[in-house]
């Protein structure tokens, strides 16, 4: 994905900042860093009900079974 182009569902992704996570399934209850991860992007959250939202972590990413929750910055296109 070039510079610039937002993320929608379906792009592959690669985890490009250190993101630390405590729920990942094979490593529960233990830091574990997503850096250098590749998933593919499951949504993007934008709106809830019908209403505009603006969450934190809007693109939802799954890593097979495992998802997390990013910011566009944390993330670069494969």
């Amino acid at each position: 994905m070039p510079q610039g182009d937002p993320i929608k569902a379906g792009d592959q992704v690669r985890v490009c900042q250190s993101v630390v996570v405590f729920h990942h399934p094979q490593h529960r209850g233990e830091a574990f860093d997503l850096q250098g991860q590749q998933g593919e992007v499951i949504s993007v959250l934008e709106e809830w009900k019908g209403r505009v939202i603006s969450p934190t972590l809007p693109v939802v990413v799954a890593f097979g079974k495992f998802r997390a929750h990013f910011r566009a910055d944390e993330l670069e296109g494969v």
